[in-house]
């Protein structure tokens, strides 16, 4: 199998580690050789976090280059528009519609650009947004919108079902795991 890629990309508190920790669990499963590496921004600041993950049956480098990605999975939506040049042609974007005004906006130094999921819709990609944020809040918390855009990754990947359950009772707390749980199937109904 040759290597395929996933970005997965927001903001810092959004939760990518527990995304990424959960997709290399299962395509580990799958029996895939996986390489995972994150790349901080001002992270602890509401700065970017870009996760690469690659996987197939040899890894040698979990770095992405521009047009190479499969899949964008995005906790953001100005973030998406950022990465976007990472995506193969037809690739997947996967994207929270939510908004998080970056540095520049907050100072009045720059504006939110406006309808930004019109602007990836038209953009080639085979798009999918979703309000994460809003379903994660239905599950019972905000934290949980990176779980949402894991389950709307399960519903436009043919991993099976079992190995994401595994993958979330591995790496989610007991305490947490009903949630995440209610999360992840909100999003999976949310990519249908």
């Amino acid at each position: 199998m040759e290597t395929r890629s996933i970005m997965i990309v927001g903001v810092g508190g959004q939760g990518s580690l527990l995304a990424s920790r959960l997709l290399g669990n299962v395509l580990l499963a799958q029996g895939y050789d996986v390489k995972v590496s994150e790349v901080h921004g001002m992270s602890q600041r509401g700065g970017s976090v870009v996760t690469y993950v690659k996987y197939g049956d040899k890894v040698y480098s979990p770095v992405i280059e521009k047009g190479e990605a499969d899949a964008v999975i995005s906790f953001e939506l100005l973030e998406a528009a950022r990465c976007l040049p990472y995506l193969k042609k037809g690739g997947k974007l996967i994207t929270s519609t939510q908004q998080i005004d970056p540095m520049p906006v907050i100072t009045g130094a720059a504006q939110y650009p406006e309808n930004l999921t019109e602007k990836l819709a038209a953009a080639g990609v085979e798009l999918t947004a979703v309000d994460a944020l809003t379903l994660a809040e239905q599950a019972g918390t905000s934290k949980a919108s990176n779980v949402v855009l894991m389950g709307v990754l399960a519903a436009k990947t043919d991993f099976p079902e079992e190995l994401w359950q595994n993958a979330l009772e591995q790496c989610v707390p007991a305490k947490f795991l009903e949630l995440n749980k209610k999360a992840f199937e909100l999003g999976k109904s949310a990519a249908k």
